[in-house]
């Protein structure tokens, strides 16, 4: 149901597809999409547009790309666009109050959790990494400060024992864009009522760096499984063997015992770590230089003895 607004959608990566499709199928007047500038990605480095850009083009929506969107010049065009309202989901950059304050009926976020819970650039990772059993999606109306603009709606999920963040951010991309939906046609009807957050009740969800990813043995089991999901499909949790970086990709819990981080062992189940407190069965890896693999065939081709420590690389060494 369009609800005849002049819109301006800000996004850039594949998370926030499912919303501009949204908008698109309702048919909405989506006047352009900001987006951030396209970017060297991958391997050969080969300049790539985002994800939305792509989207808004087959779909002949005008695209902006400011390097700063804070910039005067970027503020003033998106000013002559008149919006009524404009739409951010991951856009990736902190939006201005000179920006914030053109369109009527301001500027609505969608964030993908429970807020005021998980403020921050990372909320699907840590969510994950701090063992939640449940999150979800938050619209709200954004303001100067990080995340902590009133609330509108929410939609709350559980979240699967071994979903790591890849499933989960499928998920809740859907769910985002299916909580907008509702959101405007709430808009159109006037009955939208903004909740003040309460920042007593905040956690901080920074953006993820590739340290976060190695993993300490003298953790429990289950702290260390939620890391490695957490950390799927990037960074990429993983520890050394015989001083090359091996990724850990998927794991299951077990209650063997032994020195954290010692191989207790290797077979058909997997390969089991000890841990400071129960221990790891890791069922699929990847060593520096070859292949992800399934632990079984793994072993096929690396002899791996127990009682060899997993571990730290030499600190002289980076990562």
């Amino acid at each position: 149901m369009s609800t005849g607004m002049r819109i301006i959608f800000m996004g850039t990566p594949e998370f926030a597809c499912p919303t501009l499709r949204v908008l698109i199928q309702r048919g909405e007047n989506v006047v352009a999409v900001v987006t951030q500038p396209d970017r060297p990605k991958g391997r050969g480095q080969q300049t790539l547009p985002p994800p939305v850009k792509v989207l808004a083009r087959e779909h002949g929506i005008p695209v902006l790309q400011p390097v700063k969107v804070r910039h005067p010049e970027s503020i003033e065009e998106i000013r002559a666009l008149r919006p009524d309202l404009i739409v951010v989901v991951a856009f990736g950059q902190i939006l201005p109050k000179a920006l914030l304050e053109i369109p009527k009926h301001g500027c609505i976020n969608v964030h993908a959790s429970l807020l005021p819970r998980y403020r921050g650039a990372a909320p699907l990772n840590w969510c994950i990494i701090n063992g939640e059993a449940e999150t979800g999606v938050t619209t709200m109306m954004m303001d100067v400060g990080l995340d902590t603009g009133d609330m509108l709606l929410k939609k709350a999920t559980p979240i699967g024992p071994d979903e790591d963040t890849q499933n989960l951010h499928d998920r809740m991309s859907a769910l985002g864009a299916e909580l907008l939906a509702e959101t405007l046609d709430r808009l159109a009807q006037g009955e939208l009522e903004p909740e003040k957050q309460d920042d007593a009740l905040t956690c901080y969800a920074p953006m993820m760096k590739k340290e976060d990813g190695l993993i300490d043995w003298g953790r429990d089991a289950q702290s260390i499984k939620n890391q490695v999901r957490g950390m799927t499909p990037w960074p990429g949790a993983y520890s050394y063997l015989d001083e090359k970086l091996l990724k850990v990709c998927r794991v299951q819990t077990g209650s063997g015992s032994g020195t954290p981080g010692e191989i207790v062992a290797a077979g058909r189940d997997g390969i089991e770590v000890a841990c400071g407190e129960g221990s790891l069965f890791i069922k699929e890896l990847q060593l520096e230089g070859k292949k992800r693999l399934a632990a079984a065939d793994f072993l096929a081709g690396y002899k791996l003895q127990a009682g060899a420590i997993l571990g730290k690389k030499d600190a002289s060494v980076g990562i």
